[in-house]
Formats: structure tokens, C-alpha cells, sequence
């Protein structure tokens, strides 16, 4: 848990002020202590700081599935030293882009079920990060008849949807 968030917000503004400048982005951000809760989330956990980028470069921090995003995520997690159980206490987003990903997981997740649900097959997911299969196994938690299960390797993990009872008849193909 973050022990003293405005603390942790002042060192986010240090960061990104070295790497906007440095990057010559033109980009602004605002960073927010104790956001309010996102409508329609899927989070478990509303993070406990928000930081919100914009301006003429938004495209560019969107481009590649927000790579530059996540990026720029990673660099401030890694400066502050946080452990993984508190990454998903603060959150970056850039034009709305992080609410409308969970919309299109959450949609993902229940063309899944009805998938699964219909044929009896399980369901295999492309790669994701971890924050995104969190949200696929939070959209499963409580499902009666579905369970979740992430396979593979570092950038290569993904979920799997099988039916509860399922059994495969020979082990599963490794995915490459």
C-alpha cells in the first residue's frame, strides 16, 4: 500500500517532467490522489493515484496499443521502487484510452463465455499484460460454470477460458 500518496505524486511530477522535457513530447498531464471511480470498470482495486496525459503527442502514446504508455508506466514503477501488489495503485491513462480497453475486455470476455458456453471448447485468449488478465479473470470471478486460468510465459501469458468441469483428452499444445 502506498503510505503517503501525495509524497509518491510530487516524484511522479519530477519524473515526468524530466522525461517530457527530455523526449521533447508535447504532452501535459494531471495527476489525481484518490480518484473517483471509473463508471463501468472492471477494476478490483481503483487505483490510489491517477495520471492522465494529453495533448498533441496523445497519438504517439497510443500508437502500438499504448506501448509508449505503458511504458512510461513501467519507468515510473521501476523509479518508485514499488512492489508488483502496488502497481495497480497507480494508474496512467491518455485520452480515455484504459476505460475504453476495459470495455472492449469485458465484451472479449463475455464473446468468450458464450464461445465456451456453446461448444464446450476452452477459449485461448491472445497475449496480454497482467493488468489486462486481471480484468479478464475479474470479468469470470463468480461465473458458475467457467473458469479462468493464465498459461505461458513472461510477455507471452495469456488467459484460457474452460468450462469448470473440463478434461482434456491429451495435454494442450504448447502455444509459441
Amino acid at each position: 500500500m502506498l503510505q503517503d500518496k501525495v509524497a509518491v505524486a510530487k516524484k511522479i511530477d519530477a519524473l515526468l517532467k524530466t522525461i517530457i522535457t527530455h523526449g521533447a513530447f508535447k504532452l501535459k498531464y494531471r495527476i489525481t490522489v484518490n480518484p473517483p471511480q471509473a463508471p463501468g470498470g472492471l477494476d478490483l482495486e481503483q487505483p490510489d493515484i491517477l495520471v492522465e496525459l494529453g495533448g498533441p503527442d496523445s497519438s504517439l502514446v497510443l500508437e502500438r496499443g499504448a506501448e509508449l504508455l505503458r511504458s512510461i508506466e513501467t519507468i515510473v514503477h521501476e523509479s518508485l521502487r514499488l512492489s508488483p501488489e502496488d502497481h495497480d495503485k497507480i494508474s496512467f491513462d491518455c485520452r480515455g484510452y484504459r476505460a475504453a480497453r476495459q470495455q472492449e475486455l469485458k465484451l472479449a470476455a463475455q464473446v468468450a463465455a458464450e464461445r465456451v458456453l456453446k461448444t464446450g471448447i476452452p477459449y485461448e485468449f491472445g497475449p496480454m499484460t497482467s493488468r489486462e488478465r486481471r480484468l479478464i479473470h475479474l470479468a469470470f470471478r463468480g461465473h458458475e460454470t467457467l473458469v479462468t486460468q493464465s498459461e505461458g510465459e513472461g510477455m507471452r501469458r495469456y488467459v484460457v477460458v474452460y468450462p469448470k468441469d473440463y478434461k482434456p483428452s491429451k495435454p494442450p499444445m504448447r502455444r509459441r
